[in-house]
């Protein structure tokens, strides 16, 4: 794979993450990464039921 290429695995673990328990937290950063994870899951759901629907 080229270095420049999208690496899909940094996409694959931000679900699966753990608590740093050195960061502090608030609830502007906690509400941003929840709408990032639910913007993420729309997309790939559109292009799964784009693909589906084209095939």
């Amino acid at each position: 794979m080229k270095k420049g290429m999208f690496d899909f695995s940094e996409v694959a673990t931000y679900f699966f993450r753990k608590k740093d328990p050195n960061r502090k937290t608030n609830f502007n950063l906690r509400t941003m990464h929840v709408i990032n994870k639910i913007s993420m899951l729309m997309f790939l759901a559109g292009i799964i039921y784009f693909v589906i629907t084209h095939i």
